[in-house]
């Protein structure tokens, strides 16, 4: 398999991706942003012990003086302030600069958490993602987005800094379980549906090679949906219009990671229910008819993530809802479907809401 360059276009911000196999092993790129830097490695300590010391190699680091591994606990519970700070706490103590590199090496907790870190240290130092996970190739390592987590709110404190470099080595998705592999179908499925509903008839087909780990078949899906997230976001990068799009099934998904607790759900795992959720709601509306709802369930239910929400009141998912992103004042707004590969966002009748989330949930 080759390597695949892809580009997000934001002018001098614009950053390459790199996707393919072996790419922990090298890359001039990779090297010439640690040259002459300090460089910390943010990760934790399992994806430490597989992949620490390739990458280190890789980054050409001359001497232990000039580098720091920082080792973050495993879990969506612990992106949050003590995280942040033990990497401050690493980078002061290092008497690093702000002309340091900092380079993410893991999943999605360790993404944007080390995204955020070089966001606010010295206000803000450049950064790599070095994604090892399924869902944060596909998706969390594009386009810039870093934060931690707060008690009433998934990812509501941290910034927009977009990244040097994207290196998306596929030979690492080999050691996921197969857990962590559906969870990254998520969002590859939410690409499609919002999209590219080709894209979307090719994942439904290929699914059993997918979730058996097929090294082609999970390229050729990191590739285009990597070619579909920097597609929007360089279109708009900070949100304010398009981008929006790409968090179809965010809304009732991250009311469920908070509600249920940080780490109980897997982010893709609750954001395939809650693509379950906002296609029903849109099928409510009169946006869509039945059989798109029942598609993507059926896909979601094949890609082995879970297709019904707890069995909480509506009025407990409503309020989780309310402290979100794209809620205004406090009244929830949702990403729906106009039709496959064509997304909206706007709000909804509470009592439509209200249908949709027993409908939808373990309750009904």
């Amino acid at each position: 398999m080759s390597v695949h360059r892809l580009e997000v276009a934001l002018g001098e911000r614009s950053y390459p991706i790199l996707v393919g196999p072996g790419l922990l092993d090298g890359g001039a790129e990779l090297a010439g942003l640690a040259a002459g830097r300090q460089v910390a490695i943010v990760t934790n300590a399992r994806v430490d012990a597989l992949y620490g010391d390739r990458l280190r190699r890789a980054v050409g680091l001359a001497s232990p003086a000039a580098s720091i591994t920082i080792a973050l606990e495993e879990g969506e519970q612990h992106k949050d302030w003590s995280s942040l700070n033990r990497v401050f706490d690493a980078l002061l103590a290092a008497q690093f600069d702000r002309r340091c590199l900092i380079v993410a090496l893991g999943g999605g907790v360790v993404g944007d958490t080390a995204g955020f870190a070089a966001a606010t240290y010295q206000r803000g130092v450049d950064f790599v993602q070095v994604p090892t996970t399924l869902l944060a190739q596909v998706d969390s390592s594009v386009g810039g987005k870093t934060a931690i987590n707060h008690p009433r709110g998934k990812n509501m404190i941290g910034a927009f800094h977009q990244p040097r470099l994207v290196l998306a080595d596929t030979d690492t998705l080999a050691s996921l379980p197969p857990r962590e592999l559906s969870a990254g179908i998520a969002e590859m499925l939410k690409h499609g549906a919002i999209a590219d509903p080709d894209y979307l008839a090719v994942l439904e087909a290929g699914m059993a090679q997918l979730r058996a780990g097929d090294a082609a078949a999970l390229a050729a899906a990191v590739v285009r949906s990597c070619e579909i997230k920097a597609g929007v976001v360089g279109a708009d990068e900070r949100e304010s219009g398009l981008r929006a799009i790409l968090n179809f099934g965010h809304t009732f998904g991250h009311a469920i990671e908070a509600g249920a607790g940080y780490g109980q759900w897997l982010h893709g795992e609750a954001v395939g229910t809650g693509m379950v959720m906002a296609a029903d709601l849109s099928r409510r509306l009169g946006l869509i008819d039945a059989a798109v709802p029942e598609r993507l369930r059926a896909a979601v239910a094949a890609a082995g993530l879970p297709v019904e929400g707890p069995g909480w009141p509506a009025e407990r998912y409503v309020q989780l809802m309310s402290v979100d992103k794209k809620a205004s004042q406090g009244i929830p707004k949702f990403v729906l479907l106009e039709a496959l590969g064509r997304a909206v966002v706007r709000s909804a009748p509470a009592d439509l809401v209200h249908q949709t989330l027993r409908a939808c949930s373990a309750a009904h």
